[in-house]
């Protein structure tokens, strides 16, 4: 097998996983485009190592080796970096799509380091299809989890946002306060798992929220 083409796979593995990559850094998702182009390449160079690496001794006379499971411990292994993409709080998850993500990169880049580059090509049409299209053709479908936490020291504030994340057709799947007194002023800490109908609309109500007095948002993500 000449070394220009492991070259050659190298580098569209790296190209495939910097693509998916720039989407997740466009969305800035947890993993971005160093991850996945890393991800991607990595994925590559363990499946030609898999294929190629062995070839002078796997036909040895009284060795036994399978070199596929290199290439399999690659989906195990990316396991563990996947997991480190979701974080999980109460009820709220974040970072699933991400990890899936970077399970479909690392079989993008098995399948190129295997030489299918066509079965690598419909499978980065397919991701970015998937990551992408389905919330231009279909903005309805799927609600997205947000978190939202805030301080203010008028309880009315409250009712009002309360009021206004039902108007715009979300929903509120978790709330905690916590109120804070210091001498005669009463503070409330308020954090909100909120579930938005359709991807583009924390602006509406991150401009609602900030329009109120006497409110600071912590955290909007």
């Amino acid at each position: 097998m000449d070394t220009w083409d492991f070259i050659l796979r190298l580098i569209v593995a790296s190209c495939f996983g910097a693509l998916i990559g720039l989407d997740r850094e466009y969305r800035a998702k947890e993993a971005g485009l160093r991850t996945h182009f890393l991800v991607c390449l990595g994925s590559a160079l363990f499946m030609l190592v898999s294929q190629h690496g062995f070839r002078d001794t796997v036909n040895t006379p009284g060795v036994a080796l399978d070199p596929s499971r290199i290439a399999a411990q690659v989906v195990s292994g990316i396991g563990f970096l996947g997991a480190g993409t979701i974080i999980i709080q109460k009820q709220f998850v974040r970072g699933l799509t991400t990890a899936a993500g970077l399970w479909a990169t690392a079989a993008i880049g098995l399948v190129i380091g295997g030489g299918m580059y066509y079965i690598g090509i419909a499978g980065v049409i397919l991701v970015l299809a998937g990551l992408e299209l389905t919330h231009f053709f279909l903005p309805g479908v799927g609600l997205h989890s947000m978190l939202l936490a805030f301080t203010t020291v008028r309880k009315e504030n409250l009712g009002l946002i309360t009021n206004q994340i039902n108007s715009l057709g979300h929903r509120i799947v978790n709330y905690t306060t916590e109120e804070e007194h210091f001498g005669d002023t009463t503070t409330f800490k308020v954090s909100m798992i909120i579930k938005v109908r359709k991807f583009g609309e924390e602006s509406t109500l991150f401009q609602y929220i900030q329009s109120l007095p006497d409110l600071t948002i912590n955290k909007m993500e």
